[in-house]
C-alpha cells in the first residue's frame, strides 16, 4: 500500500506515546481520525455505531502501542485495529436495512406513524465528518463515493470479511497481502472474498456514482432543486414537488418500512402526509453521503416551534431527483451539528 499519510510530529511522539504520554498519542492520532471514523461507518452502516467502535479501536490502539514494531506505518496499523474492531462489533448484529430491502413498495399512502424501530437501520453520514484526509494514490474511489447510499447500502449485504477486504482494497489501497495480515488470513482467501463481494456490490449499485453525475450538474441546479423541495414542503405545493422528480422516482423513510415509487405513489403519500402540514415546515440545506440533502424541522403547534424530524438525501439523475431518502428522527441531527428547534 502506497501511504501518502505524512505527520509534522517529530519522531519523539511516538517514543513519548509508547511511555503513556496521551498527549502525543493524541497528536498522533487525530489528523487520521476523520478517516477512520468514515471506514467505522462504512462497516458499520451508523454514525453513532462508528462514534462507539472508533472509540473502543483507538482505546486499543493506546494500550497496544508498546507492541508496535514499526514494520508498517501507524496509519496502516490504526486502520488494522479498527477493522479488526468493526469486525467484533458485527458479530451477532443483523445487517442495517433499507426500507428497499423489505419488500415491495406500496402503491398508496400508508399511516405515517408505521415506524418500526425493531430492524437496525441504515443511518446518513455527514459530509463536514469527512474531513480532508487523503486516501491512498490507488484507491478507486473518492472519499465521497465511498459513503454515498448505494454504495453504503450495497456494503450491508456483505459478511463483515468481504465488506473489510472490498473496503480496504478498493477504497483504501490496502494489498491484498496487507489485506491478509490485517484480517489473519491467507492471500487465496482474501482474493476469493474480493471476489465475491465485487459481484453483490456491483449488482446492487447504478454504473454511475453520484458524484460522477453531480459533476456534470451545475451547482446552482443543485441547490435550486434543494430549495425548491423544501419550499413545495413549506408551502403544501404539490405542483412544484412533481416537477422536480423523474418518472420512477422513489421515497424512503426509515425507520418507517414502506417505501412509494413512482410519481403517482410518491405524489399520493405526498399528498397525504408532508402536504398536509403546509406552513409546519422548516428546512436547512445540508450535505449528507457525499449528497445533496436538507434537514426538516416540523411544526410542534403546542409550543410554536419547529423541532427535528428528517434528514432527506438526494440521488440526482439528468438533473431530477431519482430516490429521496428520508432518515426520520432527531438523533440523526447531533452529527451534523443542527439546532435543536427553530422558530
Amino acid at each position: 500500500m502506497s501511504e501518502v499519510f505524512s505527520t509534522d510530529q517529530p519522531d519523539t511522539d511516538l517514543a513519548r506515546a509508547r511511555l503513556g504520554d496521551n498527549s502525543a498519542f493524541t497528536r498522533l492520532v487525530e489528523p487520521l481520525r476523520p478517516e477512520l471514523h468514515a471506514h467505522c461507518y462504512r462497516m458499520l452502516g451508523s454514525v453513532h455505531d462508528a462514534d462507539d467502535s472508533l472509540q473502543d479501536a483507538l482505546l486499543r490502539a493506546w494500550r497496544a502501542l508498546p507492541r508496535f514494531e514499526g514494520r508498517s506505518s501507524l496509519r496502516t496499523w490504526l486502520y488494522t485495529v479498527t477493522t479488526r474492531t468493526c469486525l467484533d462489533a458485527l458479530q451477532g448484529r443483523t445487517r442495517r436495512a433499507m426500507p428497499v430491502d423489505l419488500g415491495p413498495s406500496s402503491d398508496r399512502a400508508v399511516s405515517p406513524d408505521a415506524f418500526d424501530y425493531d430492524i437496525p437501520w441504515l443511518g446518513p453520514y455527514p459530509d463536514t465528518a469527512l474531513g480532508d484526509s487523503p486516501t491512498g494514490p490507488a484507491a478507486r474511489y473518492e472519499q465521497r463515493e465511498a459513503v454515498e447510499l448505494a454504495y453504503v447500502a450495497a456494503l450491508q449485504h456483505l459478511p463483515g470479511n468481504q465488506r473489510a477486504a472490498l473496503l480496504l482494497f478498493e477504497v483504501l489501497g490496502f494489498s491484498a497481502a496487507e489485506i491478509a495480515g490485517t484480517m489473519k488470513t491467507t492471500v487465496a482467501s482474501v482474493n476469493s472474498a474480493l471476489a465475491r463481494a465485487r459481484r453483490v456490490v456491483a449488482d446492487k449499485i447504478p454504473a454511475r456514482t453520484q458524484q460522477q453525475t453531480l459533476r456534470t450538474v451545475e451547482d446552482a441546479r443543485i441547490r435550486e432543486i434543494v430549495a425548491d423541495f423544501s419550499a413545495a414542503l413549506e408551502r403544501g405545493d404539490a405542483d412544484t414537488l412533481v416537477s422536480l422528480l423523474t418518472a420512477d422516482v422513489t421515497w424512503s423513510m426509515p425507520p418507517m418500512p414502506h417505501w412509494y415509487q413512482g410519481i403517482d405513489a410518491v405524489l399520493d403519500f405526498a399528498v397525504q402526509v408532508p402536504l398536509t402540514s403546509c406552513g409546519g415546515w422548516r428546512h436547512i440545506p445540508v450535505s449528507a453521503n457525499g449528497q445533496p440533502a436538507v434537514a426538516g424541522y416540523r411544526l410542534d403547534p403546542a409550543v410554536g416551534r419547529h423541532f427535528p424530524w428528517s434528514i432527506t438525501v438526494f440521488t440526482i439523475r439528468d438533473g431530477r431527483v431519482a430516490e429521496l431518502t428520508s432518515f426520520l428522527g432527531a438523533e440523526n441531527f447531533t452529527a451534523f451539528g443542527l439546532p435543536d428547534d427553530l422558530a
